[in-house]
């Protein structure tokens, strides 16, 4: 896996054979990456990672420089990864790893960020309610987006917010926001 821009582009690092978690590939990075560098991000956000995995977002999102990131994940090996990750890069400053379910998580935490982007497992069946806690909880600060990947098994253009999804390969990406009044 590689950085793919910013102050750590370049810089690779190998995820171990028998990791629990599946990483988002470049390509799909890349695209991701490309609208939110047009349309989002600041260095001023605070971004949330949920299902974080390899934390290969987390990291992808500090390179850019954004303020601070919480990645999240159930998996004590992730969070040990992130960790380690984390201070390969020098950014255990910005970078937060915490393990819990994601969605009790998102129950008990008062923060709000200005992004936010879920990467549950394909086959998980909860996607839905990521999207329907983070907006019942008050998650985003205003004008927050919140983005969830996902396969092309599940559809989200139906749950409320909904803006648009992008696809990259099998790599699915909905975008949801809170239309202005």
């Amino acid at each position: 896996m590689r950085i793919i821009r910013g102050k750590y582009k370049t810089r690779y690092y190998k995820v171990p054979k028998s990791f629990p978690s599946r990483p988002t590939t470049d390509f799909a990075k890349e695209g991701l990456f490309n609208i939110l560098e047009h349309q989002y991000l600041d260095d001023e956000m605070d971004i949330l990672d949920l299902c974080a995995g390899t934390g290969n977002i987390s990291i992808e999102f500090l390179s850019r420089e954004c303020n601070s990131v919480v990645a999240v994940d159930n998996n004590y090996n992730c969070i040990r990864y992130i960790k380690s990750m984390a201070a390969k890069f020098g950014c255990e400053d910005k970078l937060h790893a915490i393990k819990s379910d994601v969605l009790k998580f998102l129950d008990k935490s008062d923060k709000q960020f200005d992004l936010i982007f879920a990467d549950p497992p394909y086959a998980y069946e909860r996607h839905s309610e990521i999207a329907e806690m983070v907006f019942a909880k008050n998650k985003l600060k205003k004008d927050g987006l919140l983005i969830i990947e996902h396969g092309r098994d599940t559809s989200l253009e139906n749950i409320t917010h909904f803006q648009f999804m992008r696809i990259y390969g099998n790599v699915h990406f909905s975008f949801f926001e809170i239309e202005e009044s």
